[in-house]
């Protein structure tokens, strides 16, 4: 099985940054794309930002410009550095993964338990 934990979250002032942290563990063949949702308080859950194996990134428009996705392929670590936060960025952030654990099985989609991110005005 594989597990993604996610760390980083906090409470910081609005302009501030955070850096999110996941790693995946366990049986893990490889790790094609990763990375990071969010749910704030009564609404759905949204994406963020998403980044390749081979590094090619995609980003939410409402976040473009502020947050960077970044991801360390041998620690099987994704990161998401924060920057200019919003008292709307206030939700909480879910680690997302697509994984193989076998060189000949198919990918398989797992998600972190989620870290608070609380950005006050």
């Amino acid at each position: 099985q594989v597990q993604l934990v996610e760390s980083g979250g906090g409470l910081v002032q609005a302009g501030g940054s955070l850096r999110l942290s996941c790693v995946a563990s366990g049986r893990i063949f490889s790790i094609n794309d990763m990375g990071w949702y969010r749910q704030a308080p009564g609404k759905q859950r949204e994406l963020v930002a998403t980044i390749s194996s081979g590094g090619t990134t995609n980003y939410a428009d409402n976040v473009k410009g502020r947050f960077t996705i970044s991801r360390d392929n041998a620690k099987n670590t994704v990161f998401l550095q924060m920057n200019s936060l919003k008292p709307e960025d206030t939700a909480v952030y879910y680690c997302n993964a697509d994984c193989k654990v076998r060189s000949f099985s198919r990918n398989v989609n797992y998600w972190g338990q989620g870290t608070q991110v609380t950005v006050s005005s």
